[in-house]
């Protein structure tokens, strides 16, 4: 039985409308509407065992509720990003006369420590980039499909530093290797348009050429598939990565979103404009892009430390 299974009609149809307004109205990504949804059916589950419900709830209770996630051993960010959640919701309800009074306008979110994102070294993302061009080009069909679909993949990570679901979702028609650029969609259902490199033209018309039409079901509009011939999720992206990862950069912990940071980091270090890699990277807010100037600050004093003979 799932958690959305023990509440009661009205519980549920309320999250509906809620997650509905964040889809339709909001254009949030359904990755985004799923986690409000995971969030809010949680505190739910936790009223309606209390005898409470979102309807009327009070202050102590999601207080409570917010004492046993810390009980329950959940991390700090786990916890701030369900008090935003929380926030949200009661805004909406009281916005839409669901609820005359929000019980959540007291309730503070944890303090939450801003760790710097990971960030490969130049050579070390190039080497992962380019590690399928390593396999044999002498192999089956399908396993040099596979080998051109991930080389384009990891070349778009980190040469265009897309999301791993801006990559999931590409559809054929987004890609103008004439031009070197691709068409994303992101957050919010935002669309931005975002060059390619030397290297991914490259890699994505050898993919086009070669690898496509072995991976493909025949109709589809989708740019990358699964060896299912079904759409190359996220999911199966991530584990593509570990798998290289594992092979390059033992014990290191390294996802799609490592290399987006790496992108950043990147053009940064190389003299790029933060405005300009702010809309690179689609970010709605400079403030999002400015923890890479951070990162890069820290290489700088760590090289003052390895190479000054002072340090």
């Amino acid at each position: 039985m799932t958690p959305s299974d023990e509440l009661p009609p009205s519980e549920v149809r309320l999250l509906t409308d809620f997650t509905d307004h964040l889809a339709l109205e909001r254009r949030l990504s359904p990755n985004t509407v799923a986690a409000y949804r995971r969030d809010l059916t949680q505190l739910s589950t936790f009223l309606v065992r209390q005898r409470s419900s979102l309807g009327t709830v009070t202050y102590p209770l999601l207080r409570r509720f917010l004492a046993q996630q810390h009980t329950l051993g959940y991390a700090r960010a786990s916890v701030a990003r369900r008090v935003g959640a929380i926030h949200t919701f009661y805004r909406w309800a009281v916005a839409t006369g669901r609820l005359t009074d929000d019980p959540s306008l007291l309730l503070g979110r944890p303090k939450v420590v801003n760790r710097l994102p990971t960030v490969l070294r130049p050579a070390e993302a190039a080497a992962l980039a380019e590690a399928p061009a390593d396999e044999d080009p002498d192999a089956d069909p399908p396993d040099h499909a596979v080998a051109l679909r991930d080389r384009a993949v990891l070349e778009l990570l980190y040469g265009s530093g897309l999301r791993v679901g801006e990559v999931a979702t590409l559809t054929l028609d987004r890609v103008d290797l004439d031009r070197g650029r691709v068409l994303v969609m992101g957050k919010g259902s935002k669309e931005r348009e975002v060059p390619m490199s030397d290297d991914c033209v490259t890699a994505l018309d050898a993919y086009l050429k070669a690898g496509r039409s072995v991976m493909s079901p025949g109709s589809g509009r989708e740019l990358f598939y699964n060896k299912r011939k079904k759409r190359f999720s996220q999911r199966d992206i991530r584990t593509m990565v570990e798998q290289y990862v594992d092979r390059l950069l033992p014990g290191r912990r390294v996802s799609p979103h490592t290399l987006r940071h790496s992108f950043a980091t990147h053009l940064l270090e190389g003299g790029a404009d933060i405005r300009a890699v702010q809309e690179l990277l689609g970010h709605a807010s400079v403030a999002t892009t400015q923890r890479y100037t951070h990162v890069s600050r820290a290489r700088l004093f760590q090289a003052y430390e390895q190479s000054h003979p002072r340090a």
